[in-house]
């Protein structure tokens, strides 16, 4: 089968269209002809060596895909031959077939093209844990999402305002900003050129922000303290200005709140399974009701993998890139 493989070239790492066995499914596993491949930051961190494949997990590329199934696994009863599916990868995804536990799949919902579902496993089995699971969001609670028009926070904004949440977002344009209002962020905040402290605190009437997702880091972190409510939870799902920051602690202490980190590759199938569920029951039908749907920024054929990483590592995408074979 063709797939990405990572090559050094002239010392810089390469992703380069190569010739690879097709895997078989083993037990409570099923074999996916990918339709399309979702790109995730976690690719680009695996490509600099930053984020490497947890054990017993492929090397190659890819952490969700969407296809057909074409064979299956002994034991493997929720799916068969011909089921049009998504699902979540712990790599192997940047190719013409796939290896996913049958734990992390799920039906291409109603109305939704079988390519453009290779873009919802990741951002929503990420969203529902971190918002709803570590968070415990709750009815009416107000909601700050960074990085509102990356493809987690399109998922994101839209999910917290079919839940009826009051939801904020920042992204760094005005075309950005534009899209995340569009997809239910009551105010998107251009944060090149405002303070998403002042802006939340005042449309809050001075109370903060129940619950932030937070995928900045950085002096992010007690900026988030302090845009945040009283028992109010943040959660690092990534530290893109980085890991270490010089914080001041005072408000997380006078203010009760939580402060979360949280990785999803390298948790159990049975732990990504328990989401799975979650998802079938309280997402899907959100997504065939036509309340929440995937954002495709563009789609590139596989061998363009490079360029797509490109696209994405220069912050130019709105909602998610596609690789299709």
């Amino acid at each position: 089968m063709k797939a990405i493989r990572v090559e050094t070239k002239n010392g810089e790492p390469a992703l380069v269209l190569a010739e690879l066995p097709t895997p078989s499914p083993k037990a409570g596993e099923v074999l996916i002809k990918v339709a399309a491949a979702g790109i995730n930051r976690g690719d680009l961190a695996q490509v600099r060596g930053a984020y490497p494949p947890p054990p017993g997990a492929p090397d190659t590329l890819g952490l969700e895909v969407s296809g057909e199934v074409v064979e299956t696994g002994q034991g493997v009863t929720q799916f068969q031959v011909g089921d049009a599916v998504c699902a979540l990868l712990p790599g192997g995804g940047y190719a013409e077939y796939a290896i996913a536990s049958e734990l992390c799949v799920l039906p291409v919902p109603k109305g939704v093209a079988l390519a453009d579902a290779a873009a919802l496993p990741e951002v929503h089995f990420t969203v529902w844990t971190n918002l709803m699971d570590s968070a415990r969001l709750k009815t009416g609670e107000t909601v700050l999402i960074h990085g509102g028009s990356s493809g987690i926070g399109t998922a994101a904004i839209q999910l917290c305002h079919a839940r009826g949440h009051t939801v904020f977002a920042t992204a760094g344009s005005v075309e950005k900003c534009a899209a995340c209002e569009k997809l239910g962020a009551t105010r998107a905040i251009n944060y090149r050129e405002e303070d998403f402290v002042a802006v939340t605190k005042d449309a809050t009437g001075g109370k903060g922000i129940d619950v932030i997702l937070d995928m900045v880091g950085g002096d992010y972190i007690e900026r988030n303290f302090r845009a945040a409510a009283i028992w109010g939870r943040i959660v690092n799902i990534a530290f893109q200005k980085g890991m270490a920051a010089d914080v001041n602690y005072g408000s997380m202490l006078m203010k009760r709140l939580s402060h979360f980190g949280t990785t999803l590759r390298a948790r159990s199938n049975a732990e990504k399974g328990a989401i799975r569920d979650a998802l079938a029951r309280e997402v899907w039908p959100l997504i065939e009701a036509g309340r929440v749907r995937p954002v495709i920024d563009r789609i590139f054929p596989l061998a363009e993998a490079g360029p797509a990483h490109a696209r994405m590592a220069g912050g130019a995408n709105i909602g998610k890139i596609l690789l299709t074979p």
